[in-house]
């Protein structure tokens, strides 16, 4: 990705089986489930009122691919609108692609992140401290961490050698050992989109974008499609206190997904996410910063089917399915504002995160506190599907 104006759908839409949401005015004023055919949205909702119902069925892509639907007009345009923070046709909104599903994240999943949760840690928060530890955990590790499978015997004697040293950390234990970290990221309908502001606590000075791909998975445990998520990381606030990490992570427009999810098919699979790159470019509206970086997913310390049994299983059900993000081994060190000082964002900042077979998500970072309250939850939902007579069976 050269410019954050890359290609915002699949390189092959005419292949690609997309699904997502839109907000509709006028008589049918509220969210709609849609389908991305021939570049055109197409209103499902009345054979499916939410994503995580259309999921739920066992036509599945029969529905997404071919039932009938008002046309909404072209989703290109709505998504040029939705980049200039304006509505597209008739009003219409895009909005993140879930709805009723709990937004799981996994951690640590990837050696370099881990290596810069650690310095996080041992920083306790200072980024004026980062570049000295890292160069110091380095050299005493002394391995590729990448070599290491999570839970092996070659990860419990890598624990017994750092323990012994008083280097082991609770980044150490989630990334290498037989626990994944899989947390809760945001609240159900509280996710932001494609064009969309992103938001920063108020408090936090030391911050990133974390690009990621989000797996879509329905009350069965079975993953039936993908998309791009953005879970942003306030590295000074978790990095006080591992305990923070609900205030870092779930706060007011701080999780992106988007723009759709396409769905598993003939023409992508889970093997087709196991080998992509998503890429990342932030582009600094106030100093001219570039930034670009990109997370293989072929690296993954964790396979995405062994993350999915982690989180759901006998142990935890999600009868309304559930997002994952998978996790990045993106974690910028490149100097911003001072020397030594690594990367922050500055408000403005685009981020595009980006991978041919899902198109591009690109939001705009603002503080949480500045942007638009997140007020229409779930009971608002069903109020409105209510009205729009929309919760009949069919």
């Amino acid at each position: 990705m050269t410019t954050i104006q890359a290609n915002p759908l699949p390189d092959d839409l005419d292949r690609a089986l997309l699904v997502g949401r839109v907000w509709r005015t006028g008589a049918n004023e509220g969210p709609a489930v849609v389908a991305v055919r021939g570049g055109r949205l197409v209103d499902i909702t009345r054979h499916a009122p939410t994503v995580a119902d259309l999921f739920e069925r066992s036509d599945l892509l029969a529905i997404a691919g071919g039932a009938e639907g008002e046309d909404l007009g072209e989703v290109r345009a709505l998504m040029d609108a939705a980049l200039r923070g304006e509505a597209g046709a008739n009003g219409m909104r895009l909005l993140a692609p879930c709805d009723l599903q709990a937004i799981k994240a996994a951690g640590v999943t990837f050696a370099v992140s881990l290596l810069e949760r650690v310095i996080e840690e041992q920083a306790k928060g200072d980024p004026s401290r980062a570049e000295a530890l890292r160069a110091q955990l380095q050299a005493t590790i002394g391995t590729d961490l990448s070599d290491i499978v999570p839970g092996s015997e070659a990860a419990q004697r890598l624990k017994t050698e750092l323990s012994a040293r008083g280097l082991w950390s609770q980044y150490m234990e989630v990334g290498i050992g037989p626990d994944a970290e899989v947390f809760t990221k945001s609240q159900p309908m509280s996710a932001v989109g494609h064009g969309a502001d992103i938001g920063l606590h108020p408090t936090s000075h030391w911050n990133n974008p974390e690009p990621e791909i989000v797996l879509a998975v329905n009350s069965r445990a079975e993953i039936v499609g993908a998309t791009l998520g953005n879970d942003v990381n306030l590295r000074d606030i978790e990095g006080r206190s591992a305990l923070l990490l609900g205030k870092a992570k779930d706060n007011n427009a701080s999780c992106a997904i988007g723009p759709f999810i396409r769905l598993f098919d003939d023409a992508y699979s889970l093997d087709t996410l196991r080998a992509c790159e998503v890429n990342m470019l932030i582009e600094g509206v106030d100093d001219g910063f570039i930034l670009e970086g990109s997370s293989r997913m072929r690296e993954i310390s964790r396979d995405p089917l062994d993350l999915v049994a982690q989180t759901c299983g006998a142990h935890h059900q999600y009868p309304d399915g559930f997002m994952l993000f998978l996790g990045t081994m993106f974690s910028p060190i490149k100097d911003r504002d001072a020397e030594g000082g690594g990367f922050t964002h500055h408000l403005g900042d685009k981020v595009g995160i980006s991978t041919p077979s899902l198109g591009t998500l690109v939001n705009t970072v603002q503080r949480s506190d500045a942007i638009t309250p997140w007020t229409f939850g779930v009971r608002a939902l069903y109020a409105n599907l209510a009205r729009r007579g929309l919760l009949v069976q069919e």
